[in-house]
């Protein structure tokens, strides 16, 4: 069964029981973040029970990644994910919007080591997808349900799973630099926020004087201020913001998308604060062995 959804539905987030995915292949291209490579994505759509997965089209015999915990690799300032001798970086952008709009399978062509950063945020992701039809599978979402809390901790920073009806998402972030300061944001599936209109827009952002040793560490040459928002004390060098708290909404897509590698969303209230790509999949590490089906 395949049943066109409407785009305004998709764009409420994840859609009732039943899987997802989209009505038509929809492409995105530009530079990775840290590679500063120009990319080109695809992303078609799967069969029921596929999930979500990446194929390195150009490496022999095109090989598989899937969008899964035990496929993490590192977690340096983005998510990479391997199988074998092939990887992906910098994943977490475009499985937000996936998650977010609700598709559970997708194969995702890549002709490069890393996604494209496009404009710092999962809005052209996003877009694209609503804009593809998504269509409605037979087969159920499996759709866990956490029995106890779950807390890792490293230092002041946390993540926190709660057990909850439906999934809830609260971020935290602070920084001494005044531009950005104490920041949360509160994200629901199922509330009337809208992931394209309120949490996809938000864009990637760095510090200034992060900038010359990122770079010297190999990271971040693609990055720009076209792609990322840069503070600089009590001042952005790239205004305007989308959002008076831009930089958490970020961090919260940031984390929708490494707790996609579950497959599906949890029936939980996630927590983090001052969290990392690293806390994120450490939570959603635990959640897999923790989370019990129906």
């Amino acid at each position: 069964m395949t049943q066109p959804v409407a785009e305004a539905r998709v764009a409420d987030g994840l859609l009732g029981g039943y899987q997802h995915t989209l009505g038509k292949p929809v492409s995105r291209q530009g530079v990775g973040l840290h590679s500063g490579a120009e990319v080109a994505v695809a992303i078609h759509p799967a069969e029921a029970n596929q999930g979500r997965y990446f194929v390195r089209v150009d490496l022999p015999n095109q090989p598989i990644i899937p969008a899964r915990c035990d496929a993490v690799d590192q977690t340096v300032l983005s998510t990479e994910l391997r199988q074998g001798n092939a990887a992906i970086r910098t994943v977490e952008h475009l499985l937000a919007a996936l998650s977010g709009l609700g598709i559970d399978n997708a194969r995702i062509e890549v002709n490069g080591p890393e996604l494209p950063l496009l404009d710092g945020s999962a809005q052209s992701w996003a877009e694209a997808i609503a804009s593809a039809q998504p269509v409605l599978q037979s087969a159920l979402r499996p759709q866990g349900e956490l029995a106890d809390p779950i807390w890792i901790r490293d230092g002041d920073a946390f993540v926190a799973a709660l057990p909850a009806d439906s999934p809830r998402f609260t971020y935290g972030i602070d920084f001494e630099v005044a531009a950005i300061g104490n920041q949360w944001h509160s994200w629901s599936p199922t509330s009337s926020q809208s992931f394209l209109s309120d949490i996809a827009p938000a864009r990637t952002f760095g510090l200034a004087h992060q900038v010359d040793y990122l770079r010297a560490q190999g990271l971040i040459k693609g990055g720009s201020l076209d792609n990322a928002l840069v503070c600089e004390g009590d001042r952005w060098l790239n205004p305007p913001l989308r959002f008076a708290n831009e930089p958490v909404r970020h961090k919260l897509l940031d984390l929708i998308g490494d707790l996609s590698l579950l497959g599906a969303l949890p029936r939980a209230h996630i927590l983090a604060y001052k969290a990392s790509h690293q806390l994120h999949v450490q939570l959603a590490q635990a959640l897999q062995a923790n989370l019990e089906f129906a």
